[in-house]
């Protein structure tokens, strides 16, 4: 079964320095009908003008990663954490029992355009942490690439709850398959391009809360890219 979450229908926070497209409920924007999906409970798709940022501000009991499109964001926090991740990167916060963070664009120039995703953890008062992993999403070809999991395997950041967090890329024509255990469930996010999914068209900003299917195809009108997450 897939259940369709339209661009259009997203949430807006304007700032003038920011534009977010808010997939569920966050901060100002709150709809009942979209307050997350499994663990999944933040999907925000940020912009964020030169030079412009977050200040330093608190969060707890939760997993945030951030996935840069374009552009680079920078981090520093209270635990230590800072860093600066770029296009192809992708940054994990756990906020654990208390963590002030800031997250700005340090160029004066260009946009930094991200996907920022929170996931509730597998407890809470965890340890704060932070950490950041390169991968290469601007040369990738029709593939599904882990960027985060549990155990941190294949170099993915280590989320602290059963998620699975791909990355994928498809060319215009290509597919991929993708096989989903039958008590998991599935969040696809299309970022660009026009995406299929077992006959299901989305263009970019859709969402699709997936459950009861097991053998995913995803294949693509035009060249596209997208996140995929295999939830519990």
């Amino acid at each position: 079964m897939f259940i369709l979450r339209p661009a259009q229908e997203r949430g807006r926070t304007s700032h003038g320095w920011l534009e977010s497209l808010h997939t569920f409920s966050f901060d100002h924007y709150q709809n009942p009908a979209h307050m997350g999906f499994r663990n999944l409970r933040v999907i925000n798709e940020d912009r964020v003008a030169p030079g412009k940022g977050f200040p330093m501000h608190a969060h707890r009991d939760m997993e945030i990663l951030s996935v840069v499109i374009s552009g680079s964001l920078a981090h520093e926090d209270d635990a230590g954490g800072q860093g600066v991740i770029r296009a192809g990167e992708v940054q994990r916060i756990t906020a654990g029992d208390g963590i002030r963070h800031s997250e700005f664009n340090p160029d004066d120039q260009n946009e930094v355009h991200f996907f920022q995703i929170w996931i509730f953890p597998e407890r809470k008062n965890l340890e704060p942490g932070y950490e950041t992993a390169a991968f290469p999403l601007e040369d990738l070809d029709n593939e599904l690439i882990l960027v985060g999991s549990p155990d941190g395997r294949n170099g993915s950041v280590v989320i602290h709850q059963d998620v699975r967090l791909y990355f994928g890329t498809l060319e215009r024509t290509r597919t991929l398959n993708f096989s989903l255990d039958s008590v998991r469930y599935g969040w696809l996010q299309a970022i660009s391009g026009t995406l299929i999914c077992n006959g299901k068209s989305l263009r970019p900003g859709d969402g699709a809360a997936i459950s009861d299917e097991t053998d995913l195809t995803f294949s693509a009108l035009d060249p596209c890219r997208f996140l995929f997450f295999d939830l519990n």
